[in-house]
């Protein structure tokens, strides 16, 4: 197989003879002026318009563009799986074909994959990213995916991205169930991996043809979701397993706080004679030191290949001591709201409200009290304008 080509940028097609000539001359384009030898590999499903032929005439003209056209098993992951096949690169890059990714950007991913990333993430949700012209219901149902996403790799903060960049060697072997619109999650759950950056950049929405997002796909993600921690439950030796044993850990240690409350709770009321709401804010403190040491020494020690906690073990408490107090007056909040205003039978609402706290803490102090560091987010600061 030809690799002369330093990267393949593969466009995922169907129905888009709106775009797509005007698409394969912007990636075209962003090579020429950046010294790029790249190819453009079309995989289209299908089409009923004129986008095949309108590729097929493109291709005869430029050397570096092909089309590959499937005739089952449709859709657009499966598309992306099958460009990694027929790649004639090392180096993948997945582009939208209605310019809601801007293909000016291709040489900052193959930038940061040349530094040393094996995954490049286009974000929408870090310094310099965006999202235009999109409705409130669209608006919704992203953060609600991305937000389910993030529960599996917390420090990609748009973990549904369809604009990344992949080595070929990450894929090469994992065993990617393309399904839905989501391949990025399969990559990252699936493929091996130890470096990520993400890139700012500003979504458009579509500039023609039709959208094609539908209950079906809402659905497939779900699944998806499912299938990967399944897959990491199986094989136990990749991010989504270690962020599982994490949570649970953490689970753990908040079992141990709550036995240490209800202990120290029991000693100083009916033996040490303290007022039973004397007694229960330093049974609190307690627990809250309790856990603070667990969590700091067993649930979020950093691994061997990341970063040391950059923040001194006094910084952390107080981080987790504000955490945890807020996560008091959410607990309390949603109890009273629950029941006063919803009429929600108390203990059902007590129950919401440990769940949501739950969460809170979890998140907030995976990623503000002991935040680990994977990845270099040295772009960050680099706006999409800087490479117009």
């Amino acid at each position: 197989m030809n690799t002369e080509y330093g990267i393949t940028v593969i466009i995922p097609t169907f129905n888009e003879e709106n775009n797509i000539a005007s698409i394969i001359h912007a990636v075209n384009s962003s090579f020429s002026k950046s010294g790029i030898s790249g190819e453009i590999l079309v995989v289209d499903d299908e089409s009923r318009d004129e986008t095949i032929e309108i590729v097929r005439n493109i291709s005869r003209k430029c050397g570096n563009v092909r089309i590959i056209v499937r005739h089952e098993d449709h859709g657009l992951s499966q598309s992306v799986v099958e460009g990694f096949k027929q790649a004639n690169s090392e180096l993948f890059l997945v582009i939208d074909a209605d310019f809601s990714h801007p293909p000016e950007l291709i040489p900052r991913f193959y930038e940061e994959i040349k530094k040393g990333h094996e995954v490049v993430v286009g974000s929408r949700y870090i310094r310099g990213g965006g999202i235009r012209q999109w409705p409130l219901k669209r608006r919704v149902l992203s953060l609600g995916a991305t937000g389910l996403g993030r529960i599996l790799f917390p420090e990609v903060t748009d973990p549904v991205s369809g604009f990344f960049a992949v080595k070929k060697e990450v894929v090469e072997r994992a065993p990617l169930k393309p399904r839905g619109y989501k391949i990025l999650m399969e990559i990252l759950g699936k493929g091996r991996w130890d470096s990520i950056s993400e890139v700012p950049f500003t979504f458009s929405d579509r500039k023609g043809g039709e959208s094609k997002l539908s209950l079906k796909i809402i659905l497939e993600y779900i699944e998806q979701v499912l299938n990967i921690t399944k897959y990491s439950i199986d094989v136990r030796d990749n991010s989504v397993w270690n962020e599982w044993k994490r949570l649970s850990r953490f689970c753990f240690v908040g079992l141990s706080g709550i036995a240490v409350n209800m202990g120290a709770l029991y000693l100083l009321t009916e033996y040490s004679g303290f007022y039973f709401l004397t007694a229960s804010a330093v049974a609190i403190e307690l627990s809250i030191i309790n856990n603070f040491i667990w969590n700091d020494i067993w649930t979020f020690k950093p691994p061997e290949n990341l970063s040391p906690h950059r923040e001194s073990r006094f910084h952390r408490f107080l981080s987790f001591q504000c955490v945890s107090i807020a996560s008091l007056l959410i607990n309390m909040g949603i109890l009273y709201s629950l029941t006063d205003f919803l009429g929600v039978y108390y203990m059902i609402s007590n129950f919401i409200g440990i769940l949501v706290v739950f969460f809170w803490n979890y998140f907030v102090n995976r990623n503000l009290t002991w935040k680990l560091q994977p990845f270099d987010r040295g772009c960050e600061e680099i706006s999409p304008e800087d490479f117009n």
